[in-house]
């Protein structure tokens, strides 16, 4: 079963800047595609961010689009995100899944399509 752990959040001030990494277990990162969702008190659960497996393309919501970046490095079998000019609207449990197909795009980031979530990592933007 594959798995994947989420490390990296914590509680920063607004403008702040966090880099969320999401390591998989018992499988290879390098076939699948990755992507990052988040969710916010009493919201569902949205997408951020996706890497591709396919051509090494990224995705990002528009709300998060010239602040996030989300890289992979095969090596060490991790997915990043790197969070910058963060904002109270930010604050959530963030969460990273692999997508259900091998070598598939990331397509429209929607839940559906991923799974092997990991347990989250709460980010709080305040100050």
């Amino acid at each position: 079963q594959l798995q994947l752990v989420e490390s990296g959040g914590g509680l920063v001030q607004p403008g702040g800047s966090l880099r969320l990494s999401c390591a998989a277990s018992k499988f290879t990162l390098d076939y699948y595609s990755i992507g990052w969702f988040r969710q916010a008190p009493g919201k569902g659960r949205e997408g951020v961010s996706c890497i591709s497996s396919v051509d090494g393309s990224t995705k990002y919501a528009d709300s998060v689009k010239g602040r996030f970046t989300i890289s992979r490095d095969n090596a060490n079998n991790t997915v990043y995100l790197q969070m910058n000019s963060l904002k109270p609207e930010d604050t959530g449990v963030y969460y990273c899944a692999a997508h259900r197909t091998v070598q598939a795009m990331c397509g429209r980031m929607r839940r559906s399509d991923f799974e092997s979530w990991g347990q989250g990592t709460q980010v709080t933007v305040s100050a």
